[in-house]
């Protein structure tokens, strides 16, 4: 089990007029190769959450063990850790500073002192599965490229270390739809390429449908669903109470079975709707 969370409980700035409970008593599984989004409405815990599952955090009580490490002991190297767990903040596109390309997305690499053949193996290699072309791309600034060229910078930059779990913190926030797109189609490759364990927080249900298996929903720093795609995209009224929603595509498909269509309600992508369609028109049950 890649990562087990047993009870955290975390408050920023205990003492003082601002304290604000962030977790309270959350408890997890995360197993190896799910891909797993976390939603939830802002505020909601699930940013401190993620913080928490490579050391960047530590809870004020409860466990949390990384391949059957209690990273909250004191006596534990979190060194080692982030080597396994790889986190993408939002908009990591800022924390670019290299002169080069292939230098930004090798720094990682050279700190976990690879030799540069190495290095250079791994720096090709994650450019090509973000998309960008080694040789157009590698001796150009990160500062000229457009915005989601320095989105795919950034994320190569993690990839690189071949993290086993990979954290991404809205890895789309910000990019247009077909930025968005390049962005989870990428985020499969690396599933298939290193079966790594994702972890992704999105608020759009659009995204996580496309993407996910697993779906986390926080409200009020506590975990109230987990289940696969199906089952937490059914309780449509817990996620609306929560300021939540599913997928559009998800609501079209409740209404026409509610006006007689014979139709799923488990549909949660346009693809699955124009699927569905078709049977209809074939005149498949």
């Amino acid at each position: 089990m890649p990562i087990k969370i047993n009870n955290i409980t975390y408050t920023y700035m205990i003492g003082t007029p601002f304290e604000k409970k962030a977790l309270d008593d959350v408890s997890l599984e995360i197993k190896d190769g799910e891909i797993i989004a976390i939603i939830g409405h802002t505020g909601s815990g699930k940013s401190t959450l993620i913080q928490h599952m490579n050391g960047l955090l530590k809870p004020d009580s409860g466990s949390i063990f990384i391949d059957d490490i209690d990273i909250t002991l004191k006596s534990v190297k979190l060194i080692g850790i982030r080597k396994k767990v790889g986190l993408v903040f939002q908009y990591p596109e800022y924390q670019l500073f290299e002169e080069t390309i292939e230098k930004d997305i090798g720094y990682g690499p050279r700190n976990l002192k690879l030799d540069q053949a190495e290095v250079n193996k791994r720096v090709i290699k994650a450019m090509n599965l973000v998309g960008l072309d080694y040789e157009k791309y590698k001796d150009k600034s990160p500062f000229e490229i457009s915005g989601g060229q320095k989105r795919r910078v950034a994320i190569a930059g993690i990839i690189a270390m071949e993290p086993k779990i990979l954290i991404l913190d809205e890895p789309t926030a910000g990019l247009d739809p077909a930025g968005r797109d390049e962005i989870l189609k990428q985020i499969k490759l690396f599933k298939e390429e290193y079966n790594m364990t994702i972890i992704m927080v999105s608020h759009s249900m659009e995204e996580v449908a496309k993407i996910a298996e697993r779906v986390i929903v926080m409200d009020h720093s506590k975990c109230i669903l987990d289940g696969s795609l199906k089952e937490v995209f059914r309780e449509i009224d817990t996620l609306e109470s929560v300021g939540l929603a599913v997928p559009q595509i998800t609501y079209l498909a409740k209404a026409l079975k509610d006006k007689g269509f014979i139709f799923k309600e488990d549909i949660f992508t346009v693809k699955q709707a124009k699927n569905q369609i078709i049977g209809v028109l074939r005149g498949d049950t």
